[in-house]
């Protein structure tokens, strides 16, 4: 999907919500939309105050947009359109994709042909940036309380406490598949080194204990293995 039609898709969601008169939405933004160059970690305040990344331009200022679309209606028609910026999701139902995937689920799916067909688990990169990995089920739970308890309509971040390499989930991965022929390609660059993220606003409105990055791999892979037909790929 372009990212064009994507901001249109986004607007129009919101529109119709309007003029249907539905009053509560939770759109979903991401990390990877904030400037590039910036302070860390990262709130929720920083998110307009300069340009992303460019290797995310469209898909940032798409998702931007939303953002001010949401605010405009709060402040035109008094709505409660919110915006929730998650870190990086993985876990099942995902989509593995070995090219439009997020990280961990592309991963999943290369290390489980790597294995397959006998030959070497290469990782694009050196695997050293830093990523904040939330599970899929972790991510939902949280939405319900956003739903439940927070008044507020500035945007929210739901990131985990833990910060791991692409490395370590790539090891985790390897793991689970009882792979130990793993290469990183470092003629692959390796994007954004971090977006450590400010988890404080959801962390006052709860007290949530989260799945860690090891566990939460070794449900993604297994789950994977056993539907790996009628897995998104």
């Amino acid at each position: 999907m372009s990212h064009l039609f994507k901001n249109r898709c986004n607007y129009n969601v919101l529109n119709c919500a309007h003029f249907a008169n539905i009053n509560n939405i939770i759109s979903c933004l991401s990390t990877c939309i904030f400037p590039d160059k910036i302070t860390y970690p990262i709130n929720e305040q920083q998110l307009h105050i300069g340009p992303p990344h460019f290797s995310n331009l469209g898909y940032a200022y798409a998702k931007r947009m939303l953002e001010i679309h949401s605010r405009t209606y709060n402040e035109q028609y008094n709505r409660n359109y919110k915006c929730i910026i998650p870190v990086n999701i993985y876990g099942p139902y995902d989509n593995f994709n070995l090219e439009d995937g997020h990280v961990i689920p592309s991963l999943i799916h290369r290390c489980y042909l790597a294995k397959k067909n006998k030959e070497s688990f290469i990782v694009k990169g050196s695997g050293k940036p830093l990523r904040q990995f939330i599970y899929s089920e972790d991510l939902a739970n949280l939405i319900m309380i956003v739903l439940e308890k927070y008044e507020e309509r500035e945007p929210i971040i739901l990131a985990v406490d833990e910060e791991n390499t692409i490395r370590e989930a790539a090891e985790y991965i390897a793991e689970c598949f009882e792979m130990n022929d793993l290469i990183f390609d470092t003629s692959f660059e390796d994007g954004q080194y971090k977006k450590t993220a400010d988890n404080s606003k959801i962390k006052n409105l709860c007290d949530y204990k989260f799945k860690s990055l090891k566990e939460g791999i070794k449900e993604s892979v297994k789950w994977f293995k056993e539907n790996y037909e009628i897995a998104r790929k």
